[in-house]
């Protein structure tokens, strides 16, 4: 393998670990801790949200620090960072100590996407297709923390599901590091690429056309991180609501077949948000092909209309058909994922890109934190059903927003000062 292959497949890696390990949580809640520490899924929620507001918060410091100093230092200080916070996570023994550890792993979190996606976007030129690639191994981090918590809760127990990830997570820390030691200690190249020089009136137009665009990227963000984190975090407790019957069968027949998979309910519930993420994440190689052909605003209509179509149709579903359209309504949340991202990365200055991620994804977090308690309550009082109501809104809200969008978005280029 090539340096560029494998400096891309860590960057890769890093996505990946960052959705798992934020994750880890929202199936240990769903299928264990409620009986072990006595406490309602529900109230569990509310000590995940200072870990999400971390995530959100600590994205644009990141962000800046890696303009100033390193993008790849600060990359290998969150795969070391991270993985030293999921560890620590696994001592806690009460809801308040869990809810430390979740903020630190928050804190670490917050630095991959600003300046994960920065390194991407600079270094290399398919855009949409390599953001589509990395969040592919974002998504597949979701779908394996659902699979491997599941599977350590019924052999182990929950804490080796922070502790396992944690420790590898280091150990890639200290081989990425290795492998860009001599760009991590040289004085930051971040620098912007050269560009066409604009007129006063071309500039002018340019500038609002860029504020229209930006208005539209963070509205959508805002919006599409409440479904994001509502199917996300919910599916595997939404699983183990609708899917038992299908979840008993499957562990029966494992039993009656193979010998095995008596009484593991919870891996198969894992088993089965694992397929439904994984399968699901595979749209995004899909519009990130289609975002380099087609351009994002006819890409971002139809994803949009996906999640209203399946959010529509799911209440009082259970078993096999909720199975079937989850998984409509998670190729259009994990379809719509590297969108923004790509308007970003075409529009934005090189030489200030990881600090632009970071307003983005503070936007996005904080709103990811701000749902948690929104779903608490709606879960609490009314159930699923309606928090799959409030979804269909917001993706028919998306779609109004988009149909907003230039056809073409513009390319950033230097501004000629208006003569004196």
């Amino acid at each position: 393998m090539s340096r560029d292959k494998l400096y891309f497949l860590m960057l890769s890696f890093g996505h990946f670990l960052d959705h798992f390990l934020t994750l880890i949580f929202a199936t240990v809640a769903a299928l264990t801790l409620y009986r072990d520490w006595g406490v309602s899924y529900a109230e569990l929620l509310i000590y995940a949200t200072p870990g999400f507001f971390a995530f959100g918060l600590f994205s644009l410091p990141a962000g800046w620090l890696a303009d100033k100093w390193s993008r790849d230092g600060m990359i290998g200080v969150f795969f070391v960072g991270i993985g030293l916070a999921s560890i620590g996570t696994s001592f806690s023994e009460t809801p308040l100590q869990m809810g430390i550890g979740l903020f630190a792993i928050g804190m670490f979190a917050a630095i991959y996407h600003p300046v994960g996606l920065a390194i991407v976007t600079t270094r290399w030129r398919d855009t949409g297709m390599r953001i589509a690639t990395v969040g592919v191994w974002g998504n597949l981090g979701v779908a394996s923390a659902a699979l491997t918590t599941g599977f350590f809760i019924d052999n182990g127990g929950w804490k080796l599901a922070f502790v396992v990830p944690g420790v590898i997570s280091i150990g890639l820390g200290l081989v990425y590091v290795a492998m860009r030691w001599e760009s991590i200690t040289q004085t930051s190249t971040n620098t912007e690429p050269s560009v066409p020089v604009q007129t006063s009136q071309e500039a002018y137009s340019y500038k609002a056309l860029l504020i229209r665009i930006s208005i539209i990227v963070f509205m959508t963000t805002a919006v599409s991180s409440i479904i994001f984190q509502a199917t996300t975090f919910a599916l595997p407790k939404i699983f183990d609501e609708r899917m038992q019957n299908l979840a008993i069968n499957i562990t029966n027949t494992m039993a009656n077949v193979l010998g095995t998979g008596d009484g593991n309910v919870a891996t198969i519930v894992g088993l089965l948000a694992f397929i439904t993420f994984a399968v699901a994440s595979m749209a995004q190689l899909v519009v990130g092909k289609s975002l380099d052909k087609y351009g994002p605003r006819r890409i971002f209509l139809v994803v949009a209309a996906i999640q209203l179509t399946f959010f529509s149709i799911i209440s009082g579903l259970t078993d096999g058909l909720a199975l079937i359209v989850s998984f409509g309504f998670m190729i259009g949340v994990f379809g719509q994922v590297p969108i923004n991202d790509y308007m970003i990365g075409k529009t934005a200055s090189g030489k200030y890109r990881a600090r632009i991620y970071g307003i983005r994804y503070v936007v996005s977090f904080s709103v990811l934190a701000a749902s948690l308690p929104i779903i608490s309550i709606v879960y609490e009082n009314w159930g699923f059903d309606t928090l799959f109501k409030i979804l269909a809104a917001a993706a028919a809200l998306i779609i109004l927003i988009v149909y907003m969008l230039p056809k073409q978005l513009p390319e950033p280029a230097a501004v000629q000062a208006p003569a004196e």
